[in-house]
């Protein structure tokens, strides 16, 4: 079966990729690397002849609402009206747990985007995932103040990219699920403890200083809006785990 994956190249992406390839699947990634822009309809209708599905990890690097909100509107209706063109039949998309309950800051987009989707018609699966373990790295590559790392303040029930990115190819080869249930990692987390040991793990000997981020998505940060439900999915690895393998 051929898959496509917008955004196969990320930090998601890749591991949706080598999950399909792993179980025999034909994945086609639609990335500007490629020569692929999400945003370029026609271009993506070009890109996913002969696919049964489609997944979308796209992401941008943005904590402003209308930067994500914008982002993902236009990649979101460019994949949809590209899909129904080339007679794509399942459209998979990966969202993050708390963008209904706090659609503010980045998580706006998400929300927008989850929207979109269950607009489109029944053929579609969203799959909400947690923060990644990755993302301490991230922050710690995004936060440099001087000698300092800033932190956001917020709990986080982290999950493996690698864990999602097989849990969004098992998706894709399947039936529309609609909403699924969120995948999330083993344990809570706080962020600042996450990034401290990311340090500790590589080496880096920097400062991390926690920030409250102001407004609703800070809040939401901080009083768990973002943790998963009783019922989601758990993964097994921990983000010791994850480190530890680094």
């Amino acid at each position: 079966m051929k898959v496509a994956v917008a955004g196969g190249t990320g930090v998601v992406g890749r591991h949706v990729v080598s999950a399909l390839r792993a179980a025999g699947q034909e994945p086609v990634v639609l990335s500007r690397s490629q020569g692929v822009d999400v945003h370029d309809e026609d271009g993506v209708t070009a890109a996913l002849s002969g696919c049964a599905s489609v997944v979308d990890v796209t992401s941008v690097s943005t904590t402003g609402s209308r930067a994500s909100t914008s982002f993902f509107e236009a990649a979101t209706r460019s994949l949809l009206a590209a899909g129904r063109r080339a007679g794509v039949t399942h459209h998979v998309a990966l969202s993050i747990v708390g963008a209904e309950r706090a659609p503010y800051g980045y998580y706006a987009g998400k929300a927008l985007q989850e929207r979109l989707v269950r607009e489109s018609g029944d053929r579609w699966t969203i799959l909400r995932a947690t923060q990644f373990h990755e993302f301490a790295g991230q922050l710690v590559s995004r936060g440099k103040a001087g000698g300092l790392r800033l932190v956001p303040r917020m709990q986080s029930q982290p999950v493996a990219a690698a864990a999602v990115g097989e849990a969004l190819a098992e998706i894709a080869v399947g039936a529309p699920r609609g909403l699924d249930r969120d995948l999330a990692g083993p344990r809570v987390e706080d962020m600042t403890s996450m990034v401290r040991r990311f340090l500790a793990a590589t080496g880096d000997g920097g400062r991390v200083l926690t920030v409250p981020l102001p407004g609703r998505w800070g809040r939401a940060l901080r009083d768990g809006s973002t943790l998963p439900g009783p019922d989601a999915r758990r993964a097994a690895e921990t983000f010791d785990e994850w480190l530890a393998a680094l």
